[in-house]
């Protein structure tokens, strides 16, 4: 799993039919700066994944890529790399809090 920020969503109105009324929402994923171990650095890739958590723009999210995508629920016969699969609360590193 990794963490990502929701920096905003895809639309697509062709898609292969298994997707249709699946949302897509676009994902820069947060790294832990080493520099600064108590603040994130935000990953150079964006990412395409499937949100079925009602996940939004600003929302720490966890998501899976590859095969582990396709094993979050309802989602095992979608063509997918990328899946939201929890809404984060907080994120502890070396006893701070850095979300």
């Amino acid at each position: 799993m990794f963490l990502a920020r929701v920096i905003g969503a895809v639309v697509s109105t062709k898609k292969d039919e298994t997707m249709r009324g699946r949302k897509l929402l676009l994902l820069r994923p947060m790294l832990v700066d080493e520099a600064k171990p108590a603040q994130f650095r935000p990953g150079a890739n964006t990412i395409v994944a499937v949100d079925s958590l009602g996940a939004g723009a600003g929302d720490l999210v966890l998501f899976c890529q590859g095969s582990s995508a396709r094993q979050a629920s309802g989602m095992k016969s979608l063509p997918i790399d990328a899946a939201v699969v929890g809404l984060v609360d907080t994120v502890e590193v070396l006893g701070n809090r850095i979300a």
